[in-house]
Parts: C-alpha cells; structure tokens; sequence
C-alpha cells in the first residue's frame, strides 16, 4: 500500500512564505500560500494513496482538507529532516511506499506523484529535484534516516547531500523532472498566476 505524506504549514499571516512576503507583502504572501495548498490538495485528492497531512504547529479538524480523504497528524522533531524522518518512520510501519511533498511547488502534477511510486517498484529512492538545490519529493521502500541526518536545511546542497547519502547506503534511486518551489515573487509570476 502506498502512502503520501504531505507537509504544511499552518497558513497564518506573517508565519508563511516570509522570502516571497519581502516583497509582495504578508497579506499577498497569504494569499499566494492559500492558493499552493489548494493545488496541492488537489493533487493529493487525485493519488490513489493512504493521505497523510502533518500540520506544522497544530491540528485542524475543521479546514478545507476533508477528513475523511486525510490522516491528520502534528510534525515532531527539532529541525525539518527530523521531522521528515518521524513522518516516514510512522507511515513505514504500515505501507510499503511512501512519498512526501511540501506544499510549495505550483508545476507539480498528479501524473509526477504517480511516477514517483510507480519508480519505488524498481528503486530503492525517488527524488523530486527543485531549481533552488532542493527537492519538492521524495519517496522511498524502507525507512532510512541516514538520508535526514547532517543536512544543511534551506541551502542549495540539500538534494546534493541526500543523494550522497543514498550512494552511502549503497541504494539506488531515481530522479524525477527539475521543478522550481515557489519562494520569491519571480517564482509565482513564472507560472502566470495573478497576485491580486
């Protein structure tokens, strides 16, 4: 059985896309986030998938993610590889594939997800490569934390690193297309979208 993992912010202004918010604003910042989890929900929705929402600071029962389509839990850890780690240890136990997304790539697709568990029948890992050093997926069969641990998070070594570390492993992986986050105003207007 599959499991997707989804990792999101709790949308509260002046909290979420604070680099984008440099220069659009916190009103504007919220707004654009708003739209990513939609998209991002959407996706989720179309995956054929045990649905995994971990909020970043608290749960809400009552949001515009259904909860009968997800599980609902609260991130644990000190950094964000930490909490990665806890999310996969946690859905490893009971699924054969897992797959985690941010809720920042507006070019992500249904169709990308699928491949990417579609590409863990042959491969140990699948990596989701994003334009900025990092990556908006990763999927893998077994529950490796090695993959999470000495990484310097919001840098552009963080795919670099993590694929060393799966070589290290002695596994194998796959990468999917090259996508960009969206984390500055130049990011979001690439895809067209209106900042009203």
């Amino acid at each position: 059985m599959n499991a997707l993992i989804i990792f999101t912010k709790n949308p509260e202004k002046g909290k979420v896309k604070t680099r984008l918010a440099a220069t659009v604003g916190d009103d504007k910042a919220l707004q654009i986030y708003l739209e990513l989890l939609k998209h991002t929900r959407q996706i989720a929705i179309q995956t054929d998938a045990s649905r995994f929402l971990f909020y970043s600071r608290q749960i809400n029962e009552q949001d515009d993610w259904p909860n009968q389509s997800f599980y609902k839990k609260l991130q644990s850890g000190e950094d964000l590889g930490e909490k990665m780690a806890n999310a996969f240890r946690d859905v490893l136990q009971s699924h054969s594939k897992a797959v985690i997304i941010g809720s920042d790539c507006a070019s992500l697709n249904p169709d990308i997800v699928r491949e990417a568990f579609d590409l863990l029948e042959q491969y140990d890992f699948v990596m989701g490569p994003a334009m900025d050093g990092g990556y908006y997926l990763l999927g893998m069969r077994q529950f490796h934390p090695e993959v999470f641990q000495d990484i310097a998070w919001s840098t552009e070594k963080v795919g670099s690193a993590t694929l060393l570390k799966i070589d290290e492993l002695g596994k194998t992986y796959s990468l999917l297309p090259l996508l960009s986050d969206i984390d500055y105003e130049e990011d979001w207007k690439r895809y067209g979208w209106e900042i009203k």
